[in-house]
């Protein structure tokens, strides 16, 4: 009687050399599924076109306010075609793979012996390849275009600080704390910071581009609808980041040349410097005041601002001149109640000549009478 050990007759009826399974074709995790990579991608592409379908349906961006943004927002339709798909159907691979291979609970034996594809990893790396290239390619040509040189540009010089923007118009001599810009004419904007890194953007240009201390930055677009948009600052910069917007007014070349007309007879009305007393300082200093762009954190009638970064300039605790003059160059040393230090900049000594603060305390002094 030929008599057999148990364990040997588990042995020889289970088998060891695949991990606990007799032939390979008889494991658990392979049999029964004669074409799971044909499920796999089935199911990838089918999530993947309702997935793109969603997105496309969702409406992203603001409205159009020049002439770039349609082309950008179509490079960003096209990037999301692109990537949607993929991703999609990598991760239904992921996780159709991780919930149907899985080792079932208790199973701690090997899997079956699987070997690399050669050609399946030349595939996956070229296809990206050649998509990414391609991608790149045409983005590039888009701002290529965007950001060639235009007939008959205005220059725009763009200053950021904490946490204000202000804007000069080289060949008109006009400056503002309020961005206004002629229908359908090129824009340069000359971008620069005289503290920390800002991000100049307006989302209805789509267009940004940083403010950094100590070089220039230009960004070109033609804005081509009439209209009320928003300059935002896109880089946290401090404790007022969040109030770092300024008006921008996209009007008609007949009503640009009006507000250049106004701006300049206001600027010539403001006496000619800081060197006279009065009246005539107290102009200087509105236009102090304006062009450093203090309405934009505090409120002072007088000037017709209404921010509430800082303190109301219009209730001053102590109108003398050593006060405010200490708060504007040393505004640490004493922090008015419900504020905290480090909101307002400690340049504005650096900034300003002495005639010009000198011109704005007496312009802050007069808006208390």
């Amino acid at each position: 009687m030929d008599e057999r050990d148990p364990q040997d007759e588990a042995a020889i009826g289970h088998g060891t050399e695949y991990g606990g399974v007799g032939h390979p074709e008889e494991d658990p995790r392979i049999h029964g599924e004669r074409h799971p990579v044909a499920r796999m991608i089935a199911i990838g592409v089918l999530a993947a076109l309702i997935g793109t379908g969603i997105t496309l349906l969702i409406d992203w961006f603001p409205e159009d306010g020049d002439t770039a943004a349609s082309r950008i927002d179509t490079v960003y339709d096209v990037l999301l075609i692109s990537s949607i798909p993929i991703f999609v159907l990598v991760m239904t691979v992921a996780i159709y793979s991780v919930v149907r291979f899985r080792a079932k609970p208790g199973d701690m034996s090997d899997g079956p012996p699987i070997h690399g594809n050669t050609r399946l990893e030349i595939i996956w790396v070229t296809i990206p390849f050649i998509l990414v290239s391609a991608l790149a390619i045409y983005g590039w040509i888009v701002l290529d275009d965007i950001e060639a040189k235009q007939p008959d540009e205005m220059v725009v010089r763009v200053t950021g600080q904490q946490f204000a923007w202000s804007f000069e118009y080289p060949q008109q001599r006009v400056r503002s704390t309020e961005l206004v810009l002629p229908e359908d004419r090129p824009v340069l904007f000359g971008i620069r910071s005289r503290d920390v890194v800002h991000s100049f953007w307006v989302p209805e240009f789509r267009l940004k581009q940083d403010a950094v201390p100590g070089l220039t930055t230009h960004i070109r677009l033609t804005p081509d609808q009439v209209g009320r948009y928003q300059v935002v600052c896109a880089e946290l910069c401090g404790l007022g980041h969040a109030t770092m917007r300024q008006l921008v007014r996209v009007v008609p070349p007949d009503a640009f040349d009006s507000w250049l007309a106004r701006r300049r007879e206001r600027a010539a009305g403001g006496g000619g410097g800081a060197g006279g007393a009065g009246g005539g300082q107290a102009a200087a200093g509105e236009t102090v005041f304006t062009d450093n762009g203090c309405g934009s954190c505090h409120t002072l009638s007088e000037a017709g601002t209404n921010g509430t970064v800082g303190p109301n300039l219009d209730n001053i605790s102590r109108p003398n001149r050593a006060y405010v003059e200490e708060s504007i160059v040393d505004p640490n040393a004493e922090v008015a109640e419900g504020f905290r230090r480090g909101i307002m900049p400690a340049t504005f000594e650096d900034r300003l000549s002495p005639e010009e603060l000198d011109a704005l305390v007496e312009y802050l002094l007069e808006a208390q009478q």
